[in-house]
């Protein structure tokens, strides 16, 4: 269980009450998450594209690596220069400019005549996607109250894996009824369009975070926010304790990049953020969402067969998201992550011995894999996606959260680059059991990791983390809860 800070002892908020802003956060949680399910439908819908895709466009091995992974590198760059905007521009206006890169990015791949033109727009589909997974988190998480601040930050992930699960089913069903339909792919990606224009027209009717507002000095409008989002009296409460901290750094100069780079605890903890991502995207997730058909081929599958079973991984991530939202505000991110890594560890050992095993004429061979690749995701969104995104969200103060969770989310989209770029060829170097083994022997890393260096955030609203962050007594509560 989290210890309070001194500041949660001395600020009692008064309790949330139902009514209608609680049907108002809702609406907004919705319509931001469209930045999720965009962000899942693109990086997952290249799962099915890219074989039509290669035979139009005569794409070699090392050109589909750099179609799949152009996305990827340029989202981290999207993460990093989003976050950065999103401090000083907003959030709201933030995101409606990721919408519009959204619809471009989908445009230019549609309707592309050849390899060149098509890397570009995947370019503009990743600084789209990187930005929706730096942005719309902190979006949610600073619209939240703290109680339920996990479970409402939690749906963007929920919403990314509705996404990938959509274009994984949309891939089977065109890729198999319309297979011999030139520039079938297209279709595929085209359908991308419609969230965009959704995004783009409901964020115009959506509120700018309060604490954002605050933050710029507009204290009439943060509240004028926070009573749609709250009780009245809960507005006023969650508003002077927004503004208490925010004059408290100000007068101690505590912002800028300056005070976070002489800062030891504000440096140590935008390094648990970046290990963090790193620790998420080395479990191999993306390698399944990206190559999920590669690797049930690989197990044994035939091509048309393996698209429809990679429908699976992407049904059990929904469901494991949908488990995680609810316990995410009832377990400790910690212990979340600490289970998760178990989990994730033993499933990747589990598919090396399968795969080391059992040969390749078994006919259990693929089903087996596919079972174990089924338990690996549903174990990696129950217990470590939804909880990686929500503590980015949440750990960083607030004059620094755009940054912090941009630095911390490029570095994710990097590790997830360099595992879209050589996951083929680890798995013909190596085989999927040598890749797995060494996924596996990550993993343990990972839980050491955690173990010793991430500190505990829930059941602390975000000033009460701030300040224990800011001075380090963040790690002194993670140590008394371990």
């Amino acid at each position: 269980m989290a210890t309070s800070s001194p500041r949660e002892a001395a600020v009692e908020l008064p309790p949330l009450t139902p009514g209608p802003h609680r049907k108002r956060l809702g609406l907004i949680s919705i319509v931001a998450c469209f930045g999720g399910l965009l962000f899942g439908y693109d990086t997952g819908v290249i799962n099915g594209a890219l074989r039509p895709m290669s035979e139009e466009l005569g794409l070699t091995p090392l050109t589909e690596g750099v179609v799949t992974s152009s996305l990827v590198f340029a989202a981290a760059v999207g993460a990093l220069s989003s976050g950065r905007i999103s401090d000083a521009w907003g959030r709201r206006k933030t995101i409606i400019l990721l919408a519009v890169l959204f619809f471009l990015g989908t445009a230019v791949v549609v309707f592309t005549p050849n390899y060149e033109i098509l890397v570009v727009g995947r370019i503009l589909l990743g600084l789209a996607v990187g930005g929706a997974s730096a942005v719309v988190p902190v979006f949610l998480a600073e619209m939240a109250p703290y109680e339920i601040r996990g479970s409402i930050a939690g749906r963007n992930e929920v919403a990314i894996v509705i996404g990938q699960l959509s274009a994984f089913v949309i891939n089977a069903i065109i890729g198999n009824v319309f297979s011999d339909v030139t520039g079938v792919w297209r279709i595929m990606f085209a359908i991308c369009a419609l969230p965009a224009i959704g995004l783009f027209f409901g964020m115009l009717r959506m509120p700018e975070s309060p604490r954002w507002l605050v933050e710029k000095g507009r204290h009439e409008d943060a509240l004028a926010v926070l009573k749609t989002v709250r009780s009245e009296e809960r507005a006023i409460a969650e508003l002077g304790e927004v503004e208490l901290i925010t004059e408290e750094e100000r007068a101690e100069n505590q912002i800028g990049l300056g005070a976070i780079l002489t800062n030891k605890h504000l440096i140590r903890i935008m390094l648990v953020g970046i290990g963090l991502g790193i620790v998420q995207q080395f479990t191999g997730i993306n390698s399944i969402m990206y190559y999920g058909q590669i690797v049930l081929i690989e197990s044994g599958f035939e091509a048309g067969a393996a698209l429809i079973a990679n429908i699976a991984p992407g049904v059990i991530a929904v469901v494991g998201g949908l488990i995680a939202l609810y316990m995410m505000d009832r377990l400790d991110r910690r212990k979340t992550f600490m289970i998760g890594l178990t989990l994730t560890t033993t499933c990747h050992v589990l598919i090396g011995i399968a795969a080391m095993t059992m040969g390749v004429d078994n006919p259990l061979r693929p089903w087996v894999i596919l079972a174990l690749v089924v338990a690996f995701v549903g174990s990696m969104q129950t217990f470590l996606n939804v909880a990686v995104w929500v503590y980015l969200s949440e750990v960083f103060p607030l004059h620094m959260r755009g940054f912090g969770i941009g630095v911390s989310v490029f570095m994710l989209w990097v590790a997830n680059g360099v595992l879209s770029l050589y996951f083929p060829s680890v798995v013909e170097a190596v085989g999927i059991t040598g890749t797995f083994f060494l996924f596996a022997g990550f993993g343990v890393l990972s839980l050491i990791f955690v173990y010793t260096q991430v500190p505990e955030t829930r059941g602390r609203t975000l000033e009460a983390l701030e300040e224990d962050v800011s001075t380090g007594a963040i790690y002194t509560v993670k140590a008394k809860s371990s």
